[in-house]
């Protein structure tokens, strides 16, 4: 499956799926486009180097939500990819995404879901006192951090945790994690029902 990954930063989930891909012959997700709200980032150039078409939708030259998600998805069926994966994506689209790509759009979001949903996951659950955060992969739905969950895997927290020790262990498990997600979801083993997916081998 033809996929487009879609970065506002680092890129490291990118990479993480590039890398597994290169080791894998049999990886059944090809990155067709690496898109960025933004120019300049390091996600752009992490796709450059591994010979991946790039293109920037700057976030600043649309006039509203919708006309930003429309641009996205234009640029995303242009490159003929079926499925979207949200790699550090900071930017909430609207919902002609979903619609456009109903249970095609993966997002990745470092807490368990539904616990410390939003942009500030980590901080907020270190000021919380919270014992367990982790990884969640979700498909994406019409609410933000909403959608049916993919899987799920815990990460405690330490009491000496700060937030840069904390995400770096987060990181390292959503390393692992996401790109067996993109390669279930690539093979057509996710199965949605309602708010629950299961993963079974295609007929």
């Amino acid at each position: 499956m033809r996929i487009a990954v879609l970065v506002s930063g680092s890129g490291s989930n990118l990479q993480a799926i590039i890398d597994a891909a290169a080791a894998d012959p049999t990886f059944p997700a090809e990155i067709a486009l690496v898109l960025s709200d933004r120019p300049g980032v390091r996600g752009l150039e992490r796709a450059e180097a591994a010979g991946i078409p790039t293109q920037v939708v700057a976030w600043s030259d649309h006039a509203d939500r919708l006309a930003f998600t429309e641009a996205v998805c234009d640029a995303v069926e242009a490159s003929d990819a079926e499925g979207l994966v949200l790699a550090g994506f900071m930017r909430i689209l609207s919902a002609e995404a979903v619609h456009r790509f109903p249970n095609r759009i993966l997002n990745i979001h470092p807490s368990l879901l539904p616990a410390f949903a939003g942009g500030h996951a980590i901080p907020d659950a270190l000021a919380y006192g919270a014992k367990l955060s982790g990884v969640t992969i979700h498909f994406v739905d019409e609410q933000v951090d909403h959608g049916p969950i993919i899987a799920q895997q815990a990460v405690p927290v330490a009491d000496d945790d700060t937030e840069a020790t904390l995400h770096a262990r987060i990181q390292a498990v959503e390393h692992e994690l996401y790109p067996r997600a993109v390669a279930d979801f690539a093979a057509g083993r996710l199965v949605v029902d309602g708010r629950h997916v299961r993963i079974q081998e295609p007929l």
